[in-house]
């Protein structure tokens, strides 16, 4: 593995490229910057996160498509929906994610939101001090499909660490909302949790090039390996971790090279 101050200095170079508005419009965080009050914000973003693979043009279609379905009003439609508004989602489909996927999202929702004013409350858990994004994400997911309705077929759509999942997606959305610097990428929404408990939201493209720096040996593609990579990121930067998933992810999908 090459040295600490090498590998920041990469990291540092990467970050302040990836790290800036220009980047925004074709990545999928572009959604939720379309948003202005806190919990369509936190809306739109955890459901274009859980919608995000495949190609970016198509999540950030397909995340369209579905918020034009809430009129772009999604904290008031989840609250308000009725029966019969519930089938203007009843022919949504990305990929695996269908129908009976996005209605029970929408049940949840409006579970949750109905109780609570932001979304930062289902992924906290006892003293703030003690958080971790293992526990927080092995919480969220028992909660999530807490409902008596809840279908067995959605569980592959809200992943959890208990079963060895990187839950990329979901770490990623949790960087959106908790980081926070001037940038003016992520949002930094929730303060509940400290971006220095962050981890990287790991992927193929992330993993192509923690491989070639040497952040990571771990055959398997796994919760462990994305605690092994950030425990180097955060070594680099103590109190932001995820901001290495800037520069790992824009050179793993950007740069050519890798």
């Amino acid at each position: 593995m090459p040295s600490i101050e090498y590998l920041r200095e990469w990291m540092e170079k990467r970050v302040d490229f990836y790290n800036r508005p220009d980047f925004i419009a074709t990545d999928p965080i572009a959604i939720p910057h379309r948003f202005t009050k806190r919990q369509d914000i936190e809306i739109a973003g955890f459901w274009t996160a859980v919608l995000a693979w495949g190609r970016r043009s198509l999540i950030i279609r397909k995340a369209e498509e579905l918020l034009r379905r809430m009129d772009n009003a999604p904290h008031d439609f989840i609250l308000h929906h009725t029966e019969r508004d519930k089938k203007r989602l009843s022919d949504f489909v990305h990929r695996t994610f269908q129908e009976v996927d996005a209605l029970y999202f929408l049940d949840f929702l409006q579970y949750h939101y109905r109780a609570h004013d932001t979304l930062e409350r289902a992924f906290v858990y006892g003293e703030d001090a003690e958080w971790s994004a293992r526990a927080a994400l092995e919480h969220f997911h028992r909660y999530f499909f807490s409902l008596p309705q809840a279908p067995q077929r959605t569980r592959k759509h809200v992943p959890t660490p208990a079963r060895g999942s990187t839950c990329k997606r979901l770490n990623m959305f949790l960087r959106w909302m908790v980081r926070r610097d001037d940038r003016g990428v992520d949002f930094g929404l929730w303060t509940r949790i400290a971006p220095s408990r962050l981890v990287i939201p790991l992927d193929v493209h992330v993993e192509r090039v923690a491989r070639r720096l040497g952040l990571l040996r771990r055959k398997s593609l796994d919760w462990k390996a994305v605690e092994e990579v950030t425990e180097i990121c955060r070594k680099l930067f103590p109190d932001d971790p995820a901001v290495c998933d800037f520069a790992l992810f824009g050179a793993g999908v950007l740069e050519r090279d890798g």
